[in-house]
């Protein structure tokens, strides 16, 4: 059986319609706002009761793109966007102008080490072979910006993979980092459509020292998984000095506000090799191996 003849549009795609609309010949009618397409009207589109619209623009815009690049799943990295590559670290230092600025600087030079595992982690998630459909799988992804998330970017453009990176838009204007590949470079306006984005897709994540977005982006995933909204996965948090010095697990499960067994959602580790290895050993317990250069 012969697949039949597609049927041809009857009308002009929007593309051509919107070239048409917008060499309207002038009139008092023509030339007021009232007469955009309402796809064109930007006053019209960033109107309060349009919210709703935006809200799947954005949730539409880059699964549909991600898609398009065959992008499976993801290997999602969360961590601070102040911790400098150690290339970077003695600069810090010598442009601190207080005791209180050296000291927090020699804190972050001490966690300079991540920038490393990051980028390692990313390499060896970037060694992954496609599937047998093309579908690639633990993409690089994190939130595109500087440090963390440039090292993750980084470690993929190492091995000669694409990497993806979920910015937003914020009061000082946060460029992507340049490892990032530009056609999956996306920009946010609201943060939970980025948070989103950031776990559709997610196969594991990895969670390095950050501040208030790292607990914001880890935790939110912590609870998903908690209560069932989203399947266990290898949730990393690299750094086990440092997460439980600013946060105190032992005494949540002590007041009762979370169960023994939640502590079990994630895994502390320190190196790329020891998490990539929980990542490959918790795939090959579900008989989802996976497939690796």
């Amino acid at each position: 059986m012969t697949d039949p003849v597609p049927t041809k549009r009857v009308f002009q795609d929007a593309r051509q319609e919107a070239e048409t609309a917008n060499q309207p010949t002038p009139s008092a009618q023509t030339e007021h706002d009232a007469y955009r397409l309402a796809f064109q009207d930007m006053d019209f589109l960033l109107r309060e009761d349009l919210r709703p619209v935006r809200f799947q623009l954005e949730l539409l815009k880059p699964e549909l793109l991600l898609d398009e690049a065959r992008i499976g799943s993801t290997f999602v990295f969360y961590g601070s966007a102040r911790i400098p590559e150690p290339a970077k670290v003695d600069a810090l230092i010598a442009a601190a102008a207080t005791d209180e600025q050296r000291q927090i600087a020699e804190r972050l030079k001490a966690k300079g080490k991540y920038y490393e595992e990051a980028r390692q982690l990313a390499r060896l998630a970037s060694r992954c072979d496609p599937d047998d459909k093309g579908w690639r799988h633990f993409v690089v992804c994190s939130g595109g910006g500087p440090s963390i998330m440039e090292a993750a970017n980084r470690g993929a453009r190492d091995e000669g993979a694409e990497s993806v990176g979920l910015n937003i838009v914020l009061m000082h204007e946060q460029m992507p980092n340049p490892y990032v590949t530009p056609s999956l470079s996306f920009q946010f306006h609201y943060f939970a459509l980025r948070k989103m984005h950031f776990l559709l897709r997610a196969r594991a994540v990895a969670v390095f020292p950050g501040g208030f977005g790292t607990f914001d982006e880890a935790f939110e995933l912590l609870t998903l998984v908690q209560t069932g909204k989203v399947k266990p996965l290898p949730i990393l948090f690299f750094g086990r000095e440092f997460w439980e010095r600013v946060i105190d697990f032992g005494a949540l499960v002590e007041e009762g506000v979370i169960a023994p067994d939640d502590l079990k959602l994630f895994t502390f580790v320190d190196t790329a090799e020891e998490a990539w290895k929980h990542v490959c050993d918790h795939y090959a317990a579900r008989d989802e191996p996976v497939a690796c250069a």
